[in-house]
């Protein structure tokens, strides 16, 4: 039996999963580490991680696959990659990372991004890169050549956390046109690179990789690779795209009026549109899809919330006395929806976008010692998380997106049938529950990328629905009241 070999690589774990060409279904998949990855903040507003650590928990995650699943070396016919966003990663000339990743929930190159946006010109800026460069890649970047120019000194190339998963897997350093979208890197009006941008902030553009294809051979595992995997070498790496797109991809989400949603870490909505449309405060983010080309345009409109599981994470650790989610989904659930006047802003991971890149912290409102328990804490959170995400759907309906139906994988938050239902009913949308993820969605990929699959009918074949929840006219009242006096009180 032939698979394919789908990897997830996030900033809580690395995922592996195996599809089977045959039938299409995930036969096994493991992930690393059992416990999330650390985020080091070496400064407030900093996150980084190793990006060998990533590397490190990708040969555990392999190991861990290996042991579920009896495939031998010479049964992957490809590999896809999927990764965390917005992550800058710097190379010497020996492909060594010169410093920890700065990765999406870094604050540290707000005021950089947001000067560039005024000083080139806000409609300059929205009509070529769809976007402030804000607080991306092309912006960080430029961080670490005015505060740390002896590092900057001796980059060779940079990259994308998935680009250089890439590099050790295959020895190439490569990115994809939809990657450096990501980092506002690329001219969308003149699909080209954006010179101006990396000119204005003095950065050689020697330092940005060749592209290639989204889908398509991008190179061959290295006999290093191979023996640090337990694969075989020469086996063809045939797609990578950032977690968004690739979640997505995942679900079937390709044409203009689909959507996507996550709520991993951070939670994301994520529709397509076939036109470059952009929000003029920048609070969502557009960028180039994995399937856009000059003859069929397509671009993923992007609303990201940095807190949301990393909220209910916190929650667990520090309130909740290490209960399992599924006790935490028990308790939230025996609270009536509004969790009687207490109310939750989960802004605690980072510059919020959506909020104009502030920064307020996250807080709990109207908390009354002789009326609130922890359920009303596991409550209040959830609702917050999925208000917080509504508030920003606002703005991507406002640029005439449909939400009439939102995709989602059944993972994450959306185990939680409370934080469904309440998703469900404040959005008014149908929300479907698929039985995919990032790694899988990245498997499949990687099967068109290598001509295994025509099309996408026959790399979704094993896609299928497990859920579905409708909006319920009572509860979308109760919702929206609910939600209602959350936004009255938000402030930042």
């Amino acid at each position: 039996m032939k698979f394919l070999l789908g990897i997830d690589v996030g900033s809580s774990s690395v995922k592996c999963a195996l599809i089977s060409i045959d039938s299409g279904e995930c036969v096994a998949s493991a992930y690393s580490p059992s416990s999330e990855m650390q985020i080091h903040a070496p400064e407030k507003g900093f996150a980084e991680q190793d990006p060998e650590t990533w590397w490190k928990e990708l040969r555990n995650a392999m190991a861990i696959l290996a042991d579920e699943c009896d495939f031998k070396k010479n049964d992957i016919a490809t590999i896809g990659i999927s990764y965390q966003m917005h992550g800058l990663v710097m190379v010497d000339k020996e492909g060594r990372s010169l410093r920890p990743s700065i990765i999406w929930c870094d604050s540290r190159a707000v005021e950089i991004g947001a000067n560039a946006f005024q000083q080139m010109g806000q409609k300059h800026c929205l009509e070529h890169y769809l976007n402030s460069p804000g607080n991306l890649t092309a912006s960080k970047l430029k961080w670490v050549k005015e505060h740390q120019p002896e590092i900057y000194g001796r980059i060779h190339k940079i990259m994308l956390p998935g680009d250089y998963i890439a590099y050790r897997l295959t020895g190439e350093m490569r990115t994809t046109i939809s990657g450096l979208s990501e980092g506002v890197m690329w001219d969308a009006l003149n699909e080209s690179m954006a010179s101006d941008l990396l000119k204005f902030y003095d950065i050689d553009e020697r330092l940005i990789c060749k592209t290639v294809d989204q889908f398509g051979e991008q190179g061959y595992l290295t006999e290093k690779a191979a023996s640090d995997l337990g694969l075989s070498p020469s086996i063809p790496v045939c797609y990578r795209a950032g977690d968004q797109p690739n979640n997505a991809f995942s679900l079937n989400v390709l044409n203009p009026g689909e959507v996507a949603a996550t709520a991993g870490t951070s939670g994301v909505v994520y529709g397509v549109i076939d036109k470059p449309s952009y929000d003029p405060a920048s609070r969502v983010n557009t960028f180039v899809h994995v399937n856009h080309n000059i003859t069929q345009k397509r671009y993923g409109v992007l609303l990201c919330v940095n807190g949301t599981g990393i909220l209910n994470s916190w929650l667990q650790k520090n309130m909740l006395n290490h209960l399992s989610y599924q006790e935490i989904n028990a308790l939230a659930s025996s609270i009536s929806i509004g969790s009687d006047g207490l109310l939750c802003y989960p802004f605690g991971n980072g510059s919020e976008r959506v909020l104009e890149n502030k920064n307020p912290g996250a807080q709990f409102k109207n908390l009354q010692f002789n009326q609130h328990k922890n359920a009303h804490l596991a409550r209040a959170a959830q609702e917050g998380i999925v208000f917080s995400l509504y508030y920003g759907m606002e703005i991507m309906m406002q640029m005439g997106l449909s939400l009439n139906t939102v995709r989602a994988g059944k993972a994450n938050m959306f185990l939680s049938n409370l934080f469904a239902e309440a998703f469900s009913n404040t959005t008014g949308a149908t929300v479907e529950l698929f039985n995919t993820d990032g790694a899988q969605g990245a498997a499949r990929a990687a099967g068109i990328g290598a001509g295994i699959f025509k099309n996408e009918k026959e790399a979704f074949a094993g896609l299928k629905i497990l859920q579905k929840i409708e909006p319920q006219k009572l509860l979308q009242k109760q919702y929206a009241d609910a939600y209602q006096n959350w936004k009255s009180n938000l402030s930042f």
